[in-house]
């Protein structure tokens, strides 16, 4: 139930949090683009509306339960429902050595990447098991699912995003709620690009040998697009992936398999 229905995608006002909002849009779902970046909400949101699409900005603080709590309920004030939860939102990280990582990046890392998709699915599952309805969908990483070197916090968050997941389903399937992940390769863009060069740096090499590198762990010898994750996601939460649940599904142009 794509069409008609009500969708919250966090981190929506770029990459692949904005790809997945004008896909979701696209196939007739009004999109809730929350993010913390009012101008970057205000581009995607103006996106959807030139392609047909309809959406809402709430700007949102996943650091902030009052935050979340506030979104949630002015999206059931406006809306009166909550169908689809994508939590997109998440930042990379530091890329350093586990003695050289700041203990307040690690907090900031978990902080966004994991404590916010569960305050998120806290605020909505009442609403899903009230209305016994929804689908909720995790982006999570292919790294978290193998090591990660030097990347420690992003690596333990990403592998909690998937343990929530698999638990959470477990939970809410007799409420005819759905929770997966979406496990993305090295999505090219910006982000990747700063990773890339953070690696790089810390690794005394160039940028051009780290993505040469990452490129090359792939049987298809590329990054994956934005786009490649949003039709996943839109593909979940649609009547076609009705018994999938669960799953933490990757996209990486083959780059982990299992």
């Amino acid at each position: 139930m794509v069409s008609g229905s009500t969708a919250i995608v966090t981190g929506g006002g770029r990459g692949i949090g904005r790809a997945i909002c004008r896909e979701l849009a696209a196939e007739g779902a009004t999109v809730v683009i929350a993010d913390i970046d009012e101008s970057e909400m205000a581009e995607t949101a103006a996106l959807v509306e030139e392609e047909g699409g309809r959406a809402y900005p709430v700007e949102t603080d996943l650091r902030s339960f009052e935050d979340i709590q506030d979104t949630v309920d002015e999206v059931l004030a406006e809306f009166e429902s909550v169908d689809i939860l994508v939590n997109n939102a998440g930042i990379a990280g530091p890329t350093a050595e586990c003695e050289a990582v700041d203990p307040d990046e690690w907090d900031q890392t978990m902080a966004v990447n994991l404590r916010g998709p569960f305050l998120m699915c806290r605020q909505v599952l009442p609403v899903m098991k009230e209305q016994s309805y929804g689908r909720i969908v995790n982006i999570a990483s292919v790294t978290g699912k193998r090591p990660l070197t030097q990347r420690t916090p992003y690596a333990t968050s990403k592998m909690g995003v998937i343990g929530f997941t698999r638990t959470l389903a477990a939970e809410v399937g007799e409420d005819d709620i759905n929770v997966n992940a979406v496990c993305p390769g090295s999505v090219d863009g910006p982000r990747i690009d700063r990773v890339f060069e953070a690696k790089a740096e810390a690794q005394g090499r160039t940028y051009e040998d780290v993505r040469g590198d990452a490129e090359a762990e792939s049987p298809r010898r590329e990054l994956v697009q934005k786009e490649d994750v949003a039709r996943t996601v839109s593909f979940l939460c649609s009547p076609a992936a009705d018994r999938i649940t669960g799953q933490d599904l990757n996209v990486s142009a083959g780059k982990v398999m299992y």
